[in-house]
């Protein structure tokens, strides 16, 4: 596998002391996360410049407790965007847009309000998610979603 690589890391010097600060798992009085100073150390050992040893990934994965995809994800980040970016987590942004806006969650307050449909003494969850999607407030809503925006408003 280390024949094929396709994405080699070769750490410059200054490159290469970041990452031993960081492998050393402090700085100052400040704790470095775990795996941050795993990452470090394992891309101090992928290293295929003039001061890496350029360990093989087998080797690498088990020394530092990961997977040779994780490795080769690392080093490709490394290659792409710079070795210091594999130390850096990018913020997770959800791809589903609100179920329920303001507007909505006043409709389905209103409905909570209500006298319940049927005869039942209560709302259930979905009993509210049914009328919801009946009043064509929204196209399908879960219980779930009903629930989490029930505690967030009463």
């Amino acid at each position: 596998m280390s024949n094929r690589k396709i994405y080699r890391v070769k750490l410059s010097a200054d490159e290469r002391k970041e990452f031993e600060l960081v492998a050393k798992g402090k700085r100052g009085q400040l704790k470095i996360a775990a795996w941050k100073v795993q990452r470090a150390n394992a891309m101090l050992m992928c290293d295929e410049g003039e001061l890496g040893p350029a360990w093989r990934d087998e080797d690498i994965a088990e020394a530092y407790s990961t997977t040779t995809r994780s490795l080769e994800n690392w080093r490709k980040q490394a290659v792409l965007n710079g070795p210091l970016s594999v130390l850096q987590r990018e913020k997770r942004v959800s791809t589903k847009g609100l179920i329920l806006d303001g507007e909505k969650e006043a409709k389905l307050t209103q409905i909570a309000c209500s006298k319940p449909v049927n005869g039942k003494s209560k709302w259930s969850l979905r009993m509210l998610a049914d009328r919801l999607v009946e009043l064509e407030v929204v196209d399908s809503v879960s219980h779930e979603t009903v629930r989490r925006t029930m505690k967030k408003t009463f």
